[in-house]
């Protein structure tokens, strides 16, 4: 222990002839230098012991940490009595009394593990050190005779290349869960899973397990196409032959376009850069490897650089120069600084290339109406994402049905067949049906909407399956920040509102007032706005649903309200499209990995412009190539071709740009960062437009007007009122250059940006998703590939850098679930740098996303963190929202106070919040809100 209490935390060293200040105490080495009597190392220590006797288990043990505590108080104390003044103690008498204090308090397994440890140490290091001398050259000899070797040469190539890891302890874990006579299969299975448990010690293991699981990937891949696996001994020559006998075999299959073989396979085999496969971590190759390769009869035929090169070919498959253009997407894809969104990666080159990733419909009044919504859900389903239904249309709960004189039982036992059908139709069995059912906050049955989610009541009118979201109007929160009364109608007896925004809609809503005031109109409520408010953040807090979304916001900005009326968003909340009877809107996305373009603590902008004109150009294709599954579909996506261009990786630039993410530093990068992409897509599609020719609705739309996103929100001020918004219009850019550009040659695009959650994207790319602050330091991922412990590299740098990580820190980061917060031995400042999603202000959040929010023509997928929650921060966080020109919001992800503490005591889990969300949040009173770690919230990325 006399390495961890005298060498692993302060720098300061002192001359044994210091003179020392009253009431302080120094340590004196062995070497005979003196450093600063420290604690938190006597903790550590102690930590270290009985972690050696008990093992992992102690690591989130409420017990262990409260006893570990106790004891170093008692060291400590032992000190300030004898030497009040202060003074000099020798490292053997700490260590003597850490001994003393264990015995006492009848630790004695603890304490004669200390003890040993004392006695062996020096020549353990000893030993270490020839060890590791012995290894390196042994290393050296070996990685290039791997085969000689078995999985130990494996293990060491793996290893090649990567700091602070040790193949020779993998190698030995290995061995001790192996068994003689074992199959090549489980062998596999064996090395990953010992691999995999070092990623928590040093994220570089993550890099390790995935050359591993690589190596099986390609076995498999050369075995199914006869390929002799000798020849991976050249990289180069092994995917030369892979992407050939890839897209051979897949047509053959029956399963990739014939088109395939038009483009010059030798040629883009030669392009592929192997190199690439190195980037990936062990999460994003599983995560393809289960999920995205194509396969045949549970055998993967596809490499990771083949895939990339299948998609890229895929999308430029109508391009005039097809072979210059697929390695010019591939390049972008295989360098991860942008990815295409999970439907285009699923199907891009496929005989039916579904690539959209959601749908939004509006649903009519009438039954054969609601039924063919249901249907277009289920074939959208079938082959799609995430699905946005607008449901304001359908009449409420006893309305007259003239054709039968009856009356109607409103929305909700629709909505119960759709949301059986989002859990009977699985998006082809890759991943679950996930619908979102909106409906505007003026409706009469949205008190029962409200409270679908519950798990109490009728469960015949219960929707557990299914995501809602209110679409609030501007006039509502007015009436709320005034106190005043809201009138509940059917849209049977008001049917103008549903298309109405803006003044147009508080002008026609009053009428409607005037109307039931006099009996004209007999099936209404009337409430206070105040209260209706108060039950929709109750069941957002109590059940996750429904979400909070503005309608005027998403109108009055939008490019096309010349042509339309924006009904509801989609799943994910972050597209803002017309949808009507004959137009089922479609959005098509990708994001730009944002990381990637920080360089030398700033952002490379000539690599930006590049990436976002690539980027635009995939997207657009995708709507030609794009396979329908109904035709109102296509109609709407041809007619406005609309795209979402969106970025992810937000909180690992901050990291790269050393900015905490609770700052107006990280506000202002916001703001920075989406006016370059906003500025260069805006300008990518302007081009587009000259080479192509403009969209067929451009004709009288905000961009055919000269009107910007940015200029939109002095329509919006105009429209709400001025008092009731504080957005930033600031501009750093010369827009001049794309106001001409646009002017001259239109747009290719009604839209172009939507931020989507990038949920597993990001996992692909190995980076954090869309905009969202870091969730916690370490955790365990769940999701369809299964668990993977997740640990922020960043913050493992910086604690290597102050010598402060160790399996001490590993234990107080479980026990912590991630946070720094009250570990007092990690210094103020790297506590600020990686404070967690429910360490920073929502205030912080909100503004960044008002600063993204006045550059992006459609939404973004925000989710709201809120630590020791109650109404009244609730209620401020979502008004501030409205009030600093959102357009929409996703999750609140809130935490009440119990549970802020320490929710993982009791099971030891590093992320029971995730794993036993229902038990955890039951317990603390937090909200069963879907997390966007849970496989649930992937459908359209």
């Amino acid at each position: 222990m006399e390495q961890q209490i005298t060498e692993t935390g302060t720098k300061e060293e002192l001359s044994p002839n210091f003179a020392l200040k009253p009431g302080k105490m120094r340590v004196m080495k062995r070497n005979g230098k003196v450093v600063a009597f420290d604690r938190e190392k006597i903790k550590v220590a102690i930590m270290k012991a009985f972690l050696a006797v008990e093992g992992s288990s102690a690591a989130a043990s409420t017990r262990i940490h409260d006893q570990v505590e106790q004891l170093t108080d008692d060291v400590v104390s032992v000190f300030e009595r004898r030497m009040p003044s202060g003074g000099s103690l020798h490292i053997e008498d700490i260590q003597d009394q850490v001994e003393l204090q264990l015995m006492r308090n009848e630790h004695q397994q603890v304490a004669r593990s200390y003890v040993l440890y004392r006695e062996e140490r020096k020549n353990q290091r000893n030993e270490e050190q020839l060890k590791r001398e012995t290894t390196s050259q042994k290393s050296e000899e070996s990685s290039n005779n791997e085969a000689s070797e078995g999985f130990e040469g494996k293990v060491r190539k793996a290893c090649e290349g990567l700091v602070d890891v040790n193949p020779e302890e993998l190698i030995e874990a290995i061995k001790a869960t192996a068994y003689e006579g074992i199959s090549e299969e489980d062998l596999s299975n064996c090395i990953l899973i010992a691999a995999r448990t070092f990623v928590e010690k040093e994220p570089n293991y993550s890099f390790v397990t995935a050359r591993l699981l690589l190596d099986d990937i390609e076995n498999e891949v050369l075995r199914f196409l006869d390929i002799d696996t000798s020849i991976k001994k050249d990289r180069s020559k092994m995917y030369q032959k892979a992407l050939v006998g890839s897209i051979e075999k897949g047509i053959e299959l029956e399963f990739l376009d014939e088109r395939l073989k038009d483009f010059d396979l030798d040629r883009l085999g030669k392009s592929i850069k192997p190199e690439n496969d190195l980037n990936f971590t062990f999460l994003g190759l599983q995560t393809l490897y289960d999920r995205y390769f194509i396969t045949h009869e549970d055998t993967r035929y596809e490499m990771p650089q083949v895939f990339l090169m299948r998609v890229a070919m895929g999308l430029s498959v109508d391009e005039k120069d097809k072979n210059d253009k697929a390695e010019e997407f591939y390049k972008l894809l295989s360098s991860f600084d942008y990815m295409s969104s999970t439907p285009t990666l699923f199907n891009s080159g496929t005989r039916r290339p579904q690539l959209s990733s959601c749908y939004l419909t509006t649903v009519p009044d009438d039954l054969s109406g609601i039924y063919g919504a249901i249907h277009d859900n289920a074939m959208l389903s079938k082959w799609a994402g995430g699905l946005g239904n607008d449901w304001t249309n359908v009449r409420a709960l006893g309305s007259r049905i003239k054709g039968t004189n009856g009356k109607s039982q409103g929305i909700v036992p629709f909505l119960k067949v759709s949301n059986d059908t989002a859990v009977a139709v699985n998006q082809g069995g890759k991943r679950k049906g996930a619908f979102c059912a909106y409906l505007e906050c003026w409706h009469l049955d949205v008190e029962e909407f409200l409270e679908l989610r519950k798990n109490t009541g009728d469960d015949r009118r219960r929707t557990h399956d299914m995501n809602t979201a209110n679409w609030i109007p501007d006039l509502f929160m007015k009436r709320l920040m005034k106190n005043e009364e809201w009138t509940l109608f059917s849209p049977s007896d008001a049917p103008e509102l549903h298309d109405l925004y803006g003044k147009a809609f508080e002008k026609k809503y009053e009428e409607y007032e005037k109307l039931a005031a006099s009996g004209e109109i007999k099936l209404f409520k009337k409430i206070k706005a105040e209260d209706l408010w108060r039950k929709i953040l109750t069941m957002l807090f109590e059940t996750g649903h429904p979400w909070i979304t503005f309608k005027d916001p998403c109108n009055i900005r939008s490019p096309q309200g010349h042509v339309g009326t924006v009904h509801s968003s989609n799943l994910c909340t972050e597209i803002t499209l017309n949808t009507n009877k004959d137009e089922i809107a479609v959005c098509n996305l990708g994001s730009i990995n944002l990381p990637q373009h920080i360089h030398d603590g700033k952002i490379n902008v000539e690599q930006l412009k590049s990436s976002v004109k690539t980027a635009i150009r995939m997207l657009d294709n995708v709507i030609d190539i794009n396979y329908y599954p109904v035709p109102q579909a296509e109609n709407s996506n041809k007619k406005h071709r609309p795209i979402g261009l969106g970025m992810m990786g937000f909180q690992d630039a901050l990291y790269k740009l050393n900015i905490p993410y609770n700052t107006d530093e990280a506000v202002n990068f916001a703001d920075e960062s989406m006016e370059l992409i906003s500025y260069f897509a805006i300008q990518a599609s302007a081009e587009l437009a000259e080479e192509r020719g403009t969209y067929e609705s451009y004709a009288g739309s905000l961009w055919d007007q000269g009107i910007f996103p940015l200029d939109s929100i002095k329509i919006l001020a105009e429209e709400r009122g001025a008092d009731f918004i504080d957005q930033n219009t600031d501009a750093k850019l010369d827009w001049k250059k794309v106001r001409d550009q646009v002017k001259k040659h239109g747009m290719r695009n009604s839209n172009v940006m939507a931020i989507a959650p990038t949920a597993t994207i990001a996992n692909i790319t190995g980076v954090s998703p869309c905009i969202e602050p870091t969730y916690q330091n370490l955790y365990v991922k769940s999701n369809l590939s299964g668990e993977f412990t997740v640990i922020n590299p960043y913050l493992v740098e910086e604690l290597k850098k102050e010598q402060l990580w160790d399996d001490v820190m590993i234990a107080d980061l479980k026990y912590s679930q991630g946070s720094l917060a009250n570990i007092n031995r990690v210094p103020e400042n790297i506590k600020n740098m990686f404070q967690t999603a429910f360490e920073v202000e929502p205030k912080f959040i909100v503004e960044s996303a008002s600063r993204r929010q006045k550059w992006i023509d459609q939404a973004q997928s925000l989710n709201l963190y809120i630590s020791n929650v109650d109404g009244k921060k609730l209620d401020n966080t979502y008004k501030m929202a409205w009030y600093k020109g959102l357009k929409t919001t996703y999750y609140l992800r809130a935490i009440g106070a119990t549970s802020t503490e320490m929710a993982t005591v009791d099971t030891g889990s590093l992320n029971a919040v995730e794993t036993n969300r229902e038990e955890n949040m039951a317990a603390s009173q937090a909200p069963k809100a879907c997390s966007i770690l849970d496989p649930d919230c992937e459908a359209c990325q």
